[in-house]
């Protein structure tokens, strides 16, 4: 791929983009196929672990492996129709809102696949750790491997389940969740509540984080450090509407005072980068805005742009090339394409390991956690809990590194201002639709989107190359992902359609 000074996404024919054979994929189907699936794995066959040093080593497989920005940005709102043919099934079929068979990469079924194999993994770690509590090196690791299965169960409680909603949370079917190896084949699960998951992800979540050492890693960013850990229980607490515990764990994430410095420099050190160096730059570990991240086989950097439907000029004009609430327009570098009516952000660098020649494993790394979205989340408990002045102090924030030639005076938010743009007396009315729009922009082919559309029941309309409108109503069942077929053949109960 290249990408030029004026900003135009071009593949470059013969440089092995398309012909590459991508063993993930052929992973993907591998990991969701044969009776071997789903949960029924084989003991774990691994060395003994019988030290320190090799439960770290198996932790660096207890997080996901795929990604969730492909269906979950194609379902959002974030999708619109190109001028791209299509022929990209993990695309298609989520904006068409249909249940997709599929377990290649970018697929729900396959998410589902990767998260229960790193749940085995952390519950391989958690098993090696019994017995250990007089030895305390054993002790991060312990918890490290608590706050991944938390996190693993929370997003596929997310995105399978109904949201939380304390009214409905105990009758509401849930996912599985797993608290031991696997040591016998073809076990039966069950989904029991959504209130059952979200009390063993809190006692999960609660117990890791009073155990993590952030100087257990050699690299942090890719563990679950404290700071990432309260990140994720800011998020946790937003979904479970106590918001006094998201404004106390977001506040542990983020630094005392200002929190701009943590936030990506958009309007500074971003915007005389290239195109190139910002693709480097957003996913690297050196990037402290990033608060955690995961290597995912995904083909995402790569056919995002050539996706059917995905950011078209009409959404990206809507978001991105008129003044918003602040009255200017935010620094975001958006990339046009060689397909008509497609746009994409300088995000994702794929990365390619060579196994033979033209032959290996793509990849990217996600942003599971980062500094804006713990600082988003504090703002809309805030607005929730009233605390106005705190909200709009964090957004402040925000916008002051965001905005071209940033002047406080003249850009930063006012309740006044706020309520005229909205068109609305109501002041937090206006804020939370300052929020969401501000993340919708941020996260703009991330899939954070698609949460916000759960958590505030939110309608997506989609429109079609034929004409046909296809919209999700508040609560369309659609929104709960089908469980897989697989899982289904061993007793998972489906969702209603």
């Amino acid at each position: 791929m290249k990408y030029n000074k004026t900003n135009v996404y071009t593949i470059i024919p013969g440089n092995g983009c398309k012909t590459r054979i991508w063993l993930f994929v052929l992973s993907a189907a591998l990991l969701a196929s044969g009776c071997k699936k789903y949960l029924e794995q084989v003991p774990d066959n691994r060395t003994e672990l019988d030290s320190p040093e090799k439960v770290a080593q198996l932790l660096t497989t207890a997080y996901p492996i795929a990604d969730y920005i492909t269906f979950c940005e194609a379902m959002s709102d974030n999708a619109g129709l190109r001028g791209a043919q299509g022929g990209y099934p993990e695309n298609e079929e989520p904006y068409l809102f249909r249940d997709f068979p599929g377990t290649g990469s970018g697929t729900p079924n396959f998410y589902w696949s990767s998260c229960y194999k790193a749940i085995a993994a952390a519950n391989q770690a958690l098993e090696a750790c019994k017995g250990q509590s007089a030895n305390n090196a054993y002790a991060a690791y312990k918890g490290e491997a608590l706050v991944a299965r938390a996190y693993l169960h929370f997003m596929l409680a997310a995105l399978f389940a109904k949201t939380y909603d304390p009214a409905t949370a105990t009758t509401d079917p849930g996912i599985p969740y797993v608290l031991e190896p696997e040591k016998t084949l073809y076990k039966q699960y069950e989904r029991k509540t959504v209130a059952y998951v979200y009390e063993m992800i809190e006692k999960d979540l609660t117990e890791g984080i009073s155990l993590l050492n952030d100087n257990a890693y050699k690299i942090p960013a890719f563990h679950f450090t404290n700071r990432a850990a309260h990140a994720f229980a800011s998020r946790f607490y937003l979904f479970k509407r106590q918001y006094d515990k998201v404004i106390e764990h977001a506040g542990k994430a983020l630094p005392a005072g200002n929190p701009a410095g943590s936030l990506r420099p958009w309007n500074t050190v971003y915007l005389p980068l290239t195109d190139n160096e910002l693709f480097a730059r957003y996913t690297n570990s050196t990037e402290k805005a990033n608060f955690l991240l995961a290597g995912a086989g995904s083909a995402w950097a790569r056919e995002a742009g050539d996706y059917k439907y995905g950011l078209n000029s009409i959404i990206a004009k809507e978001l991105f090339n008129k003044p918003n609430v602040t009255g200017t327009k935010f620094v975001y570098i958006i990339l046009e394409t060689t397909i008509p009516e497609t746009k994409v952000l300088p995000k994702f660098k794929e990365n390619f390991v060579e196994t033979a020649p033209g032959v290996g494993y793509a990849f990217i790394y996600i942003p599971l956690f980062s500094a804006e979205e713990t600082l988003f989340n504090r703002a809309e408990a805030n607005v929730m809990s009233g605390n106005f002045d705190a909200a709009l102090s964090d957004l402040n924030a925000f916008v002051s590194t965001r905005t071209r030639n940033y002047n406080a005076t003249q850009d930063n938010l006012t309740p006044d201002k706020v309520k005229a743009f909205y068109k609305t007396t109501d002041l937090k009315t206006a804020l939370i639709s300052t929020i969401l729009d501000f993340k919708r922009m941020e996260f703009m082919g991330e899939g954070f989107r698609w949460f916000d559309i759960l958590r505030h029941r939110l309608p997506v309309t989609h429109r079609t190359k034929d004409g046909a409108v296809i919209t999700l109503t508040a609560d369309d069942p659609r929104k709960v992902l089908q469980i897989p077929q697989f899982a289904q053949s061993y007793g998972i109960t489906p969702n209603p359609r």
